[in-house]
């Protein structure tokens, strides 16, 4: 519930927005990745992957805090992108988000980089 009554909408706690660059997808996300905001976040990749990019770049440097869903969502990605679409994850070194991935051993599983440009160029 918001301060003012309210439901929480998933879409209150996480914003995704997906971007053309070249030939890569690049979807910037920024909130909180939960339980009840991961479908935002999944729904931003299922879109990025409908018309399959060479390279899906995720950015969550204005991701504040990602639970094991996030996580999963993320994986998941990797997977649906297939053989043909290389995934890269944007998390800024020491931010919560980087030390989440360095803790769970997801770091080169995700091909994760500190910068955008950084993705963008591999």
């Amino acid at each position: 519930m918001t301060t003012d009554g309210n439901r929480l909408r998933p879409q209150d706690l996480v914003k995704v927005t997906h971007e053309r660059v070249g030939d890569a997808a690049v979807l910037t996300v920024s909130g909180e990745v939960d339980l009840l905001s991961a479908s935002v976040l999944g729904d931003g990749i299922t879109e990025a992957l409908a018309d399959p990019p060479v390279l899906l770049v995720v950015d969550l440097t204005g991701v504040s805090f990602l639970a094991s869903i996030g996580i999963t969502a993320l994986l998941e990605a990797r997977r649906r992108a297939g053989a043909g679409t290389r995934v890269r994850v944007v998390a800024p070194e020491d931010s919560v988000v980087a030390r989440t991935l360095q803790l769970t051993g997801l770091r080169e599983t995700l091909a994760v980089t500190a910068t955008r440009d950084a993705a963008l160029a591999r």
